[in-house]
């Protein structure tokens, strides 16, 4: 969906005009429609409000059995907008690739990758590969961690440590140390958890038991995550999932990377689940959006305590981040995340970007209050990853389902309203076997990292066992320096 703006407000009086003048003796139905006028308009700017020349029309054709092969050039996975261009990063990441990070944050040699295929154990006695790490220059791919399930959310911490997340009901959190030197580690006992280094890696239990996929990680340490359930999941009539916040005991104040597990502000702490409220102290369906408050419940049973505490229930939510940009001039201390809420295409629930400030995050009484940012339609729904873009601070939302596309959103301008100005496809996926997610811009916003996602795999060769996924690096991207 597009948004009428008032910052274009010379050039909507100018299309009003015209509407009145020609419109209604064009005899084009399009000619008569003005938010047809006005979506135009945001396309015929791409150029300086997306930085690609021409956004897409429509989504790649839909194909059918096995697309996949050994010979496909990049460009026969992905239709993308005008002026950027794709090359393979690699061809051999892990079956089920998802969100990746960059490491190290400054600089980075690699992208550190969440792999999400179930815990099982391959020929040969090993286990699925969980955690991998792919050189930014050659492709080569190697293994970090193995024996997660269903490995989905990761992040690169302020201190220099990477944080990657189950999405399971009984999903955990590993901390790893050195992952560019970490290698071929396994998660020997996912319950106690056991791994094979634990001077490298381990798990976080004072985070809580969700199924993980966004996270926002603070320099001291708070941590902000969504658990990833659907309203009705096992129970009629019970609450989606919650919006969760990690306080560390001790709140990280010391800057650069830790050389010691222990030194984390992540081993020990208090978590707390977000109630919005609908008038004091009174909460419940139908209160989604608005101010709240934090309500503490326990790590090793956050989901069942949110939803018994009358926790904020939201339809799915998976990644979230931090709003790179946002300043409070009142209150430095403040921050904006924002994250997904899927719905079901299936049922008309089109999918919704919400966005919430933290007044105070290392509070546990803190004020946050959470609107919506953008909302789903009939072309752009299933929201699943999002990632804000380094410069410009657009939103780029990608879609969760087969011959996904990704939207690019700009952010909200000095209008009334509170949502993005605007959203125009910049991407689909060719394959409709596949889906696009992880998506990762470098720091300067110019390039993007993408990994296609459950492709059919019956032309394409096992590596190390296991199957694989393309990861995509796209260019062409235009920012103002």
């Amino acid at each position: 969906m597009l948004y009428l703006k008032k910052k274009w407000i010379a050039q909507l009086l100018l299309a009003a005009l015209t509407f009145v003048l020609v419109g209604f003796n064009a005899g084009a139905e399009e000619e008569k429609d003005f938010g047809i006028k006005v979506e135009q308009m945001l396309k015929n700017q791409a150029r300086r409000l997306f930085g690609f020349r021409k956004p897409l029309e429509g989504s790649a054709p839909a194909t059918t059995g096995p697309y996949r092969t050994a010979t496909q050039p990049a460009s026969d996975q992905v239709l993308l907008a005008d002026g950027l261009q794709v090359e393979y990063l690699t061809r051999t990441a892990g079956n089920a690739t998802d969100m990746m990070a960059f490491y190290p944050e400054i600089n980075p040699t690699h992208l550190i990758t969440c792999v999400e295929g179930g815990r099982q154990t391959l020929n040969g006695g090993k286990l699925n590969p969980s955690v991998q790490r792919i050189h930014l220059t050659t492709g080569a791919v190697e293994t970090v961690l193995r024996g997660m399930t269903s490995c989905d959310g990761i992040r690169t911490t302020p201190w220099g440590t990477i944080l990657a997340t189950e999405e399971s009901g009984d999903g955990g959190a590993y901390e790893i140390l050195d992952p560019l030197t970490t290698t071929e580690q396994t998660v020997l006992d996912r319950a106690t958890g056991l791994v094979s280094d634990p001077g490298h890696i381990s798990k976080r239990t004072a985070l809580p038991r969700i199924s993980w996929e966004g996270i926002a990680v603070l320099p001291s340490g708070v941590v902000f995550a969504g658990d990833e359930l659907r309203p009705g999941t096992s129970i009629a009539d019970s609450d989606g999932g919650a919006l969760f916040k990690f306080i560390p005991t001790v709140p990280r104040s010391a800057e650069g990377p830790i050389s010691n597990l222990n030194d984390s502000p992540l081993t020990a702490g208090n978590v707390y689940a977000m109630q919005v409220l609908v008038a004091n102290n009174q909460f419940g369906q139908g209160g989604e959006i608005g101010r709240g408050r934090w309500i503490p419940v326990s790590a090793a049973d956050a989901r069942r305590e949110a939803d018994t505490a009358g926790a904020t229930g939201y339809y799915r939510p998976e990644d979230l981040h931090q709003d790179p940009l946002f300043i409070d001039s009142s209150n430095p201390q403040a921050v904006r995340f924002c994250w997904t809420d899927t719905g079901s295409e299936d049922f008309s629930n089109y999918a919704e970007v919400v966005c919430a400030v933290d007044t105070t995050p290392t509070s546990a009484t803190s004020v946050v209050v959470a609107n919506r940012f953008v909302e789903g339609d009939l072309d752009f729904n299933s929201f699943d990853n999002l990632e804000f873009q380094p410069v410009t601070g657009n939103l780029y939302v990608i879609e969760d389902h087969d011959n996904g596309d990704i939207f690019a959103c700009l952010p909200d301008g000095a209008d009334r309203d509170i949502k993005t100005d605007g959203c125009v496809k910049m991407l689909s996926v060719k394959d409709s076997s596949a889906e696009p997610t992880g998506f990762i811009f470098s720091a300067d916003g110019k390039t993007a990292y993408l990994s296609i996602q459950h492709s059919d795999d019956t032309n394409m060769p096992l590596l190390d066992g296991y199957r694989t996924d393309d990861v995509l690096k796209i260019t062409g991207f235009r920012v103002k320096d």
